[in-house]
């Protein structure tokens, strides 16, 4: 029986193998292509996470936020900005990181007035906060990018369930300040360890069938 198990489960990990293998082709496929509309609210999930979108609108700078980031930059900011499309929905946009210090009237400023066009990719919410710490709302302290929390925070009403990565962001109006957050810094990596654990269990079927061949001599 336990040999059983320890064959079942090293089958199992080899077939996550191939579901994380396709997923990450998806994905990389996904990020370089050429931008598409944003779907439906009621279509945002995990199937369509990382899809490379294109969206125009205005943004509302003063409801700016501030999540924290550890980036290749170092520790900051990501830039958290209200995006209200033409169709009427308000998209959170990350516009990029800023530096440790910077306030989120600040990141605020750097939006630009008037139409915005915004190419990048389309994030799932992260609801509560980090694996380490809590976001704490009542004292505008963010360690996820929770859009629904956020929204609620600035009192925004319904926004869409999901954000997107800045990539591009061309206006017509630029912002004059010095600041500028950096888009462009989504890190799309995927943990692909299920061989070592198919090697892992199909070692201990092994071993096991080795322990049921002696037993049985012995017996």
């Amino acid at each position: 029986m336990v040999l059983g198990v320890f064959v079942a489960l090293g089958v199992w990990q080899v077939q996550r193998k191939a579901w994380k293998e396709a997923l990450i082709a998806r994905v990389e496929a996904r990020v370089h292509a050429a931008p598409v509309a944003l779907p439906p609210d009621a279509k945002l999930g995990p199937e369509v996470e990382y899809l490379r979108v294109g969206l125009s609108g205005v943004y509302d700078g003063a409801a700016t936020a501030l999540v924290r980031a550890a980036t290749e930059r170092g520790t900051g900011y990501w830039t958290m900005t209200p995006l209200r499309l033409d169709d009427g929905r308000l998209v959170w946009i990350n516009r990029g990181f800023v530096p440790a210090g910077t306030t989120a009237a600040q990141a605020g400023a750097t939006a630009p007035k008037g139409t915005v066009s915004v190419v990048g990719l389309l994030r799932l919410p992260e609801p509560r906060g980090s694996i380490l710490q809590s976001n704490q709302p009542q004292a505008d302290r963010w360690y996820s990018r929770d859009v629904a929390a956020l929204a609620q925070k600035r009192g925004l009403g319904p926004v869409t369930p999901a954000f997107v990565d800045a990539q591009q962001e061309q206006a017509a109006q630029p912002s004059a300040s010095a600041l500028k957050p950096v888009p462009g810094l989504t890190q799309v990596r995927f943990p692909n360890s299920h061989l070592s654990y198919a090697l892992t269990w199909f070692s201990m079927a092994a071993l096991s069938l080795v322990a049921l061949i002696f037993v049985w001599q012995r017996a």
